[in-house]
């Protein structure tokens, strides 16, 4: 190998340290997520006296999305680390969940698709719950239609994986 080869590779393999930037943001995005929640907790138990039971489900499924949100990025951070910066060998670990860092990207975008079609679904939830308010109720059919479409993509992949895995 040259000697710009070699100096070319290794640009390239260093060039993996720009996403830990992104990373960090995605850290500190977990601190507006977690600001967020306790907002919105605070808004449902002031107006708990008054809020009828479709308002507080409404209020809870809009914390469960926050959550579900905040497991979707802690997702991206682990596999992203895994996956581009460094593998961190189980020694380095032990208080680590199990398959927390060891997401490799099959599974990665598996897990995506999953999380995403769960949040769109608990947002359709709440948005039927709160059908009332509406006054053009066509929408519905749209709130419904997004998760199933994240459904069918994560059947779609997830057949092409285990096709791709069995002709290996």
């Amino acid at each position: 190998m040259q000697p710009i080869e070699r100096a070319f590779l290794a640009a390239l393999f260093l060039s993996r340290w720009l996403i830990a930037p992104f990373l960090i943001g995605l850290v500190l995005t977990l601190f507006l997520l977690i600001y967020r929640f306790f907002t919105d907790f605070y808004e449902v138990a002031v107006q708990l006296p008054s809020l009828s039971w479709h308002g507080l489900i409404v209020g809870v499924l809009n914390m469960i999305d926050i959550a579900l949100t905040a497991n979707l990025v802690l997702i991206v951070i682990f596999s992203g680390y895994e996956n581009f910066i460094r593998k961190v060998p189980l020694e380095e670990r032990p208080g680590w969940p199990e398959g927390l860092g060891a997401i490799d990207f099959g599974a990665l975008k598996q897990r995506l698709l999953g999380s995403i079609a769960v949040i769109a679904a608990v947002d359709a939830l709440a948005w039927y719950l709160d059908l009332e308010k509406y006054s053009d109720t066509s929408k519905l059919a749209w709130a419904i239609g997004f998760p199933l479409m994240f459904v069918a993509a994560l059947l779609l992949l997830a057949l092409a994986d285990r096709l791709g895995r069995d002709s290996e």
